[in-house]
């Protein structure tokens, strides 16, 4: 944190406030922040796995659940948690205050299960501060005055609330986690990952959205717009973790190594090929709110075939998108492919070192693994191929980019 900064957002996730010993190893931090003359201004997670649970609760009542009240369900995990740390911040000496979303300014579109924050007020966080409280917020929730209903943000989305506080606050953020920060690989897979000291927003954004689980995505997406430093670090030390900012010194070729299990590639085959077909199919997707990542399509005589992978969790609505797009297009078929995973490789340094791509291929062919899709970007590249030989893939691709190994820092002018 710089001197820059008199307040502070801490967001700590659900593996942070598990069970009352960690929620008061939380309010220690909490306290310790204020003690050093900060405004603190905190966001934490459900407890453990307290949204997985409330979810399967939902589902074992209803096998459709009704969004407007699955949102009311999955907001009362946040709320539960802060309280519980306001509760162990006022043992510790220092008041504290906890807010839900909608108490804290946070005001969103009316869209449930997904909302997007429109604009954080916050007003009672303010006054608050001003009155030296510690203030928790109920991450992962809003309100919208379209509709005058609770609203959630999504999986994830604790760390979008962090950095909205920041932005619209002017300060510093902390995402908190059980990891000590960015490293070039997953250490459960490569025990040689090295932690990364500072990333840009750009290449965090492709290890974000090529499966690395640090941070979520929007929150990296905001962060860049609104000029908003992080500080990833753990919970459970005081050691530096990695700041993902505008830009470092160091010009790594490659950064890191990150991978996905949770992909569904959904193939199309026979569907038209006439100008406007693909743009209806994405429009029907985008429509059910659902993210396409890898695309592919062949056109042979007169039909095309179209490949494209989505997140596991929204296998569902894409494939009711897809059924509803069969009646308005003509019969096709529809094959989903649940056995592939996706291994990428992530570098601002790419940009200018040809023959990346090549020692990515070759380091996979002498494998043996094949190379089901392929997409790529300035600073990606990422490859589609059978999940069960992600591990080895990861590995093979760390050594043969020396990411062991700390970059080079370029001298200064």
């Amino acid at each position: 944190m710089t001197a820059a900064f008199d307040t502070v957002v801490m967001k700590f996730g659900g593996s942070s406030v598990a069970d009352p010993e960690k929620i008061r190893l939380v309010a220690r931090r909490f306290v310790e922040a204020r003690r050093r003359g900060l405004n603190v201004v905190g966001t934490v997670s459900a407890m453990g796995k307290t949204t997985d649970s409330l979810l399967a609760l939902a589902s074992d009542v209803s096998p459709s659940p009704n969004p407007r009240e699955l949102d009311m369900l999955l907001s009362t995990g946040e709320r539960i948690a802060c309280a519980l740390v306001a509760m162990a911040i006022g043992d510790l000496g220092e008041e504290a205050v906890s807010y839900t979303g909608s108490q804290a300014g946070i005001l969103t579109d009316s869209t449930h299960t997904r909302a997007k924050i429109r604009e954080i007020r916050g007003d009672r966080i303010r006054a608050s501060l001003a009155q030296g409280k510690i203030v928790l917020v109920a991450g992962f929730q809003g309100f919208s005055r379209d509709t005058m209903e609770i609203t959630t943000l999504g999986r994830g989305a604790g760390d979008l609330t962090a950095v909205a506080l920041a932005a619209t606050l002017g300060a510093a953020c902390e995402i908190h986690s059980d990891v000590a920060g960015v490293f070039t690989a997953d250490p459960r897979l490569v025990p040689g990952a090295r932690k990364i000291p500072s990333i840009s927003y750009d290449e965090m954004l492709e290890m974000a959205s090529s499966g690395a689980k640090v941070l979520a995505l929007r929150s990296v997406e905001l962060a860049r717009n609104h000029a908003v430093r992080i500080h990833a670090r753990s919970t459970f030390t005081d050691e530096e973790g990695t700041w993902v900012q505008e830009t470092g010194m160091e010009k790594a070729i490659i950064s890191a190594v990150t991978h996905s299990e949770t992909d569904v590639v959904f193939t199309l085959t026979g569907i038209p090929d006439r100008p406007g077909v693909a743009a209806r199919i994405f429009e029907g997707v985008a429509s059910a709110q659902v993210n396409v990542d890898t695309i592919i399509q062949n056109v042979v005589h007169g039909r095309a075939e179209m490949s494209f992978s989505v997140p596991a969790e929204d296998a569902g609505s894409t494939r009711d998108a897809i059924t509803n797009l069969q009646e308005e297009l003509g019969a096709f078929d529809v094959e989903v492919n649940r056995e592939l995973g996706k291994v990428s490789l992530i570098g601002a340094g790419m940009r200018s070192h040809p023959g990346v791509a090549a020692t990515m291929f070759r380091t996979l062919a002498d494998l043996g693994i094949n190379l089901e899709m392929i997409s790529t970007s300035p600073i990606k590249i990422s490859c589609m191929i059978d999940r069960d030989r992600i591990p080895e893939a990861v590995r093979a691709l760390h050594a043969a980019f020396q990411l062991e190994r700390p970059p080079e820092v370029e001298p200064t002018m």
